[in-house]
């Protein structure tokens, strides 16, 4: 696994499109903030952190509407490990015209795209969420 993030942003992705009520993956600091981030804006339903025979997993509780429809409809990886992508304040990218979020890493941490603009911070675009 060369990429920690596009692997947790692909067991979403996968989970959903299976219709899976939850995901685990293995735990890093990033994916609980990111993961945070997706709970804040609703996009999954929860999250939680657990240990197992010393390995520490990140587990997804994946949310759906009332008739089973995905919330998530789409998710992609900005910046890669091969091609990162850095912008200013005023390059922070909308997702979908404002019905989507991305996820910006500023000097102040991991935020959504609109709040780094708020705040006035630029940084690197680590993925989009719609």
């Amino acid at each position: 696994m060369t990429d920690p993030i596009a692997d947790m942003l692909t067991h979403i992705r996968n989970g959903v499109a299976a219709k899976h009520p939850r995901t685990r993956m293995p735990h890093s600091k990033l994916k609980v903030e990111i993961a945070r981030i997706l709970k804040e804006e609703g996009y999954i339903a929860d999250f939680k952190t657990s240990e197992e025979e010393g390995k520490s997993f990140l587990t997804v509780s994946l949310r759906y509407g009332p008739a089973g429809e995905k919330v998530i409809s789409g998710i992609r990886r900005i910046s890669k490990s091969g091609l990162r992508v850095y912008v200013k304040k005023d390059e922070i990218p909308t997702v979908l015209g404002g019905l989507g979020i991305s996820i910006v890493s500023t000097p102040e941490g991991l935020m959504t795209g609109d709040e780094s603009r708020r705040r006035g911070l630029g940084g690197e675009v680590i993925c989009a969420v719609w």
